[in-house]
């Protein structure tokens, strides 16, 4: 289930630099979730830099471009846990970017595992299967 979405304007940073992000956003993910990384999903989404305004001025226009992320976990998650994550993605986007702190912004998505699919199945039906085969 871990989904993370990052929003950037494009121009402001390398393609390698968008790659490592992706590529250690995904690991960090894995790490705090304690979730197979087979499971992660990161996408980078590059927006037109005519199309971002931050602090009311297009970034086309000279204003430097604010990341913002969101991502998804499955309800009843720790909400220290989400915190970290929120804390962790922030610093990983400013180290590997090299964006100002406080531009970075972003949010924690619960969704209950009756609405979320795993190969078309509800995720509350698979985790509980998985849990069942687990069990001696």
């Amino acid at each position: 289930m871990p989904i993370l979405h990052l929003h950037l304007a494009e121009g402001q940073h390398s393609d390698a630099a968008i790659g490592e992000l992706v590529l250690a956003a995904s690991r960090l993910y894995a790490e705090v979730l304690q979730s197979p990384i087979e499971r992660v999903r990161v996408f980078a989404q590059l927006y037109r830099p005519q199309h971002v305004a931050v602090a009311g001025r297009l970034v086309s226009e000279g204003q430097a471009g604010a990341p913002f992320f969101e991502f998804l976990v499955l309800e009843g998650r720790p909400v220290a846990q989400c915190q970290d994550l929120l804390t962790r993605f922030t610093e990983l986007i400013v180290d590997t970017l090299g964006v100002d702190r406080s531009g970075v912004r972003g949010v924690c998505k619960p969704v209950p595992p009756a609405l979320w699919a795993i190969a078309g199945q509800p995720a509350s039906a698979v985790r509980a299967a998985e849990v069942q085969a687990r069990a001696p």
